[in-house]
C-alpha cells in the first residue's frame, strides 16, 4: 500500500479537480467519490498498524526460515503479569512487554522482574487514553516521554520500542515518534484476548494464524490470557517454535545507550 505522504497530495489534487468539475458541470458525483475514497483509505491506514501508512512500522519478520515468534503483552504490568512471567520461565520463553506508565507506578517491582528474567520492555504511553487517536503531536510526545522517564528512573535506560494504544497511527503519532526516535512495533497475529471471552477461541485463533516470524499480540490484564498461555506455550514447543523477544526477532536494539 502507498504511504500517506504520497497519497495525501494525490487526493488533494484529484479533489481540487473534482471540485472544479462539480462547479463547472453541476454534478458532485466525482467529488463525493474522491472524498469517500480518501477518507476510507486514511481510516484504514490509521487503524491497521501493519500498513505503516503514516510511519514505518515493524509488525513481523518476513522470509524467516527458522520457527521464531515474538510474544508481546500490552497494557500492564498488572496483578496478572507475575503469573505470565512464571509461565514464560517454566517454558524457557522470552517476550516483550509494552508497558503503560501509570501501571508502572503501581507495579514498579514487576518491571524490574520482567527485565531480570531476560524479557524486553517497550513504551505503550503513560495513560493509554481512549482518545489517543485524537491527541496532537505535543500530547503524544508527552505520553511517550512520561513513560520513558518512569522506565528510565526504574531501569536506568529508556526503551526504543513504542506501540501506540489500539495500534492507531496518524500524522501526530508519526511526527512524535520521528522526534523521539522510537521504533513503532505492531503485530501480525492478534489474539483478541480483550474482546473474546472464550479461551478456546483465543487459542484457536492464534494457532490458526501462526507463521514463523509472527509478532503475537496479547494483554497481561486478565486471567483469561494466563489460561490461554498455559495451553499455547506447550503447543508452540511441540510444534518446534521458539519464543523470543521482539529485539531478537527483528535484530533491533531495544534501549537507548
Amino acid at each position: 500500500m502507498l504511504k500517506h505522504a504520497v497519497l495525501f497530495p494525490f487526493f488533494l489534487v484529484i479533489g481540487v479537480l473534482a471540485l472544479l468539475h462539480a462547479i463547472w458541470q453541476g454534478s458532485f458525483g466525482w467529488l463525493a467519490f474522491v472524498c469517500c475514497a480518501g477518507v476510507g483509505i486514511t481510516a484504514w491506514g490509521a487503524f491497521d498498524i501493519r500498513l505503516g501508512y503514516f510511519t514505518e512500522t515493524f509488525y513481523r519478520k518476513k522470509h524467516l526460515s527458522s520457527k521464531l515468534v515474538a510474544l508481546t503483552f500490552d497494557d500492564g504490568p498488572t496483578a496478572h503479569t507475575a503469573q505470565i512471567l512464571e509461565l514464560l520461565q517454566q517454558h524457557g520463553a522470552k517476550a516483550t512487554f509494552f508497558c503503560v506508565g501509570k501501571q508502572l507506578l503501581v507495579y514498579p517491582e514487576v518491571l524490574k522482574e520482567i527485565v531480570h528474567q531476560g524479557h524486553t520492555v517497550g513504551n505503550h504511553t503513560f495513560s493509554h487514553s481512549r482518545s489517543f487517536g485524537f491527541l496532537n503531536e505535543t500530547q503524544v510526545k508527552e505520553e511517550i516521554g512520561r513513560t520513558d522517564e518512569v522506565i528510565r528512573n526504574l531501569l536506568g535506560r529508556s526503551p526504543k520500542f513504542f506501540r501506540p494504544p489500539f495500534g492507531v497511527t496518524n500524522p501526530s503519532v508519526a511526527k512524535a515518534v520521528k522526534y523521539t526516535k522510537h521504533q513503532v512495533i505492531g503485530w501480525s497475529n492478534r489474539s483478541l484476548d480483550t474482546i473474546t471471552f472464550d479461551e478456546g477461541k483465543i487459542f484457536e485463533r492464534v494457532c490458526r494464524k501462526l507463521t514463523p516470524g509472527d509478532i503475537i499480540l496479547f494483554h497481561d490484564t486478565s486471567p483469561r490470557t494466563v489460561d490461554v498461555l498455559r495451553r499455547l506455550l506447550p503447543y508452540l514447543q511441540k510444534e518446534g517454535y521458539t519464543c523470543v523477544s521482539v529485539d531478537v526477532l527483528l535484530n533491533l536494539y531495544p534501549y537507548d545507550t
